[in-house]
């Protein structure tokens, strides 16, 4: 786990080292032990290590291999490797390290652009091609590790974070009106290649991108899931002994491929509690394993130690709880802000922050359960969406999980941003495109694919990289998605959702934890807004910073101050909070640097 970045100059000039430098230096806390740089001319990298694999020297980056003639800047974590690198090797090549990071060399240098639909992991890489003077990246088939990019007629410059970008300097910061429209309708979701800002653009999971020092662009997918029933047809048996044995696998893998130990995120909910009982199948011992929970609200309890408790009385980890009060959430929560590489409305991601910070003085990796839900079918919108037979597959989304329709954002910004209905438009694209079998396939594919990469994934990767803690999210092992995804519905969702995952925990979790309800990483101060929290917004909102930006319309802004708790969206998300927040992540993050 890294931070990577770089530039390439189109107009012959050798790359900016002090634009370098400054990007470089951001991306310190993802990767506190290593930091290094690399140029050749036009081209200049920049790379700041987490050691996982290969704890050497060896394996510091930027990684230059001469013989072949190629760089490489790579974050993430390539859990084949060492089948490839057997591969590799028989092939004739030769290794100087022990880690993953060099196999991506030696792979691109044999498979060239069908090299990225090998590697099993999360990865977001740049590979400089010393011979041909271009520039090779990817990025992983879900996006769990970022790549961030901003071009003009001089330069490419790319890196991991929006921040990091940003300090490189000379980044156009206006606010795309599209974007926007997709971060309040799709509750901060922006699908990329988009951000919010209009000069910052993000590489397509499952995708790969090669310019070279003209400014030639060539890009392609190489990965894209199938949601259709063409194999022969499973019992209900078979699929939960082929989810298991693939789950087992996925769990497994990211507890193998690492030279630190892994401890497991445990919520108190299905997903992460199966994790802990999956290791402990697997044979693990001296697990650790974190819960962290908030002050209760009237409304909502703020923590699920309940559930959380059972499973670690079951299995007897190194378990550490802690309990964080509101008045500290609210005094952390200007620098979880500064940690989000794009603007992120869900409550968790400061609660990932807060976690990330305790969890990363006793261990340098976790396992984590995002990804469960959207793959499995947990969420209550999805069996509403199944049973809706009005409309179009668009029509029935919007109404069970778009967070404004199109009039009410009408009504919430100001003349400069209004413009047509682009999120409607994006889901009715994605939802017709082939390879999905019925409405509810066709939607789950789009949430695993796109919606997913820029709300849960994000925030775990942001918040926990923030201080240098890898996450590792075995739910979006792709073999494991491809086989969820061509589940029948009518099994998925059997048990209210999620069965498949039910069905294996059986007996290896305990049933209260199994049985519960559906439960989300519970932080009720941003969701019922009031007191010290209501007059934070209330002050973000009536500042200068937002009146002279304006963004939004002062009667839409006076609504939701004036009866906050009355606003929520239709998943349950404080109105007020979004707008609040989108404006301090702009204050914190952009403001300073135009």
């Amino acid at each position: 786990m890294c931070g990577i970045c770089g530039e390439l100059r189109f107009d012959g000039r050798p790359a900016d080292l002090a634009a370098i430098a400054r990007m470089t230096e951001r991306l310190r806390p993802r990767g506190p032990d290593h930091g290094g740089s690399y140029s050749d001319g036009v081209l200049g990298f920049g790379h700041r290590r987490l050691s996982i694999i290969d704890l050497s020297a060896r394996s510091n980056q930027p990684l230059v291999d001469q013989e072949l003639g190629l760089a490489l800047v790579f974050n993430g974590t390539i859990y084949n490797y060492p089948e490839l690198r057997a591969q590799l090797r028989q092939k004739g090549y030769h290794f100087f390290s022990d880690g993953d990071s060099e196999v991506i060399l030696k792979a691109y240098r044999e498979w060239g652009e069908e090299a990225p639909a090998r590697f099993h992991g999360m990865f977001a890489f740049a590979v400089w091609d010393m011979r041909n003077r271009s520039l090779f990246m990817a990025r992983d088939r879900f996006g769990i590790k970022p790549f961030y990019w901003s071009r003009d007629g001089e330069r490419f410059r790319f890196a991991s974070s929006v921040q990091s970008l940003l300090a490189g300097g000379e980044v156009n910061t206006s606010l795309d009106p599209a974007a926007l429209h997709f971060q309040f309708t799709l509750h901060g979701v922006v699908p990329a290649p988009r951000t919010v800002l209009e000069g910052v653009r993000k590489l397509e999971p499952a995708h790969w991108l090669r310019i070279d020092a003209q400014g030639n662009e060539q890009k392609g997918a190489y990965w894209q899931l199938e949601a259709t029933r063409t194999d022969a047809p499973r019992s209900e048996e078979e699929w939960v002994e082929a989810t298991h044995e693939l789950l087992r696998k996925a769990v497994r893998r990211r507890n193998e491929i690492a030279d630190v130990p892994v401890g497991v995120l445990l919520s108190g909910g299905l997903d992460s509690s199966l994790l802990v009982a999956l290791l402990a199948e697997l044979g693990k011992e001296n697990l650790h394993t974190f819960t962290i929970g908030f002050e209760d609200q009237p409304e909502e309890v703020g923590n699920e130690f309940e559930y959380s408790d059972q499973v670690v009385e079951r299995y007897q980890p190194l378990h550490h709880k802690f309990l964080v009060p509101n008045d500290e959430v609210l005094r952390r929560l200007p620098k979880a802000v500064d940690a989000m590489a794009e603007p992120m409305f869900g409550q968790d991601a400061v609660a990932f922050y807060l976690l990330a910070e305790q969890v990363s003085r006793e261990i340098k990796v976790v396992q984590s359960g995002q990804g469960a839900d959207e793959v499995f079918g947990g969420y209550f919108w999805y069996p509403r969406i199944m049973e809706d037979t009005e409309g179009s597959c668009a029509d029935r989304l919007r109404r069970y999980y778009f967070d404004r329709d199109h009039d009410e954002f009408l009504r919430m910004v100001t003349a400069d941003f209004r413009g047509p209905d682009y999120t409607g438009e994006f889901v009715a694209r994605k939802l017709a495109e082939p390879g999905a079998e019925e409405c509810i396939d066709a939607v789950l594919r789009l949430d695993v694919t796109t919606f997913i990469v820029d709300d849960p994934v994000k925030r775990v990767d942001n918040m926990t990289m923030a201080w240098g803690l890898e996450a590792r999210v075995p739910f979006l092992d792709h073999e494991l998605v491809e086989l969820a995804a061509c589940c029948p519905p009518e099994i998925k969702f059997r048990s209210g959702g999620k069965h498949l995952l039910k069905a294996v925990a059986r007996g290896l979790v305990p049933d209260a934890v199994i049985d519960r309800p559906k439960g989300y990483f519970p932080m009720p101060a941003l969701k019922y807004v009031r007191g010290e929290f209501l007059e934070f917004m209330r002050d973000i909102l009536d500042s200068r910073a937002c009146r002279e930006r304006g963004v939004y319309e002062r009667k839409y802004i006076e609504m939701l101050l004036a009866a906050p708790e009355m606003h929520h969206t239709r998943i349950q998300g404080s109105k007020l909070w979004q707008l609040a927040l989108l404006e301090y992540w702009l204050q914190r993050n952009v403001d300073g640097t135009r």
